[in-house]
């Protein structure tokens, strides 16, 4: 849910609280409104504490987070895909991107790993490396998205 629809669904859970019960329905409307936020907050304290309990930018299996990759994910639920809190290797210093562009990564025990380019806090395309070799000693291609 965006903040545009929370802030939405907010005013309306005061204005029907006062419309149909007067000062007490807003009371029970700014309670609802206030366990709503705490209900979230606590969401993210859950995430956050299950993705610092495993070791940074680490993921059981990178091609299988490359499969459930999508575009518009925000980091939030890509952290949940990994359970981990990614590295980030954004240099804002030598990058000509721009300002708002963050580059996180994630590797597996096999080598492989999967670059994530967040766009606005958004995921807009992520590439594939992975470790393997062929029979010729030539890295296997890379998929991009």
């Amino acid at each position: 849910m965006t903040a545009l629809w929370g802030g939405v669904l907010a005013a309306l859970a005061l204005i029907a609280g006062y419309a149909a019960y007067g000062w007490p329905g807003l009371a029970l409307g700014a309670t609802v409104v206030v366990f709503w936020l705490l209900l979230q907050f606590s969401q993210a304290l859950r995430l956050m504490r299950q993705a610092g309990a495993r070791p940074m930018g680490s993921v059981t299996s990178a091609v299988m987070l490359h499969a459930r990759m999508r575009t518009g994910l925000r980091l939030a639920e890509v952290m949940k895909l990994t359970g981990s809190f990614g590295r980030n290797t954004t240099d804002a210093s030598s990058s000509p991107a721009p300002a708002d562009t963050e580059v996180f990564v994630w590797s597996d025990a096999g080598g492989d790993r999967l670059e994530v380019t967040l766009v606005a806090g958004k995921v807009s395309r992520w590439r594939l490396e992975r470790a393997a070799v062929d029979s010729n000693g030539a890295p296997v291609a890379q998929a991009d998205a």
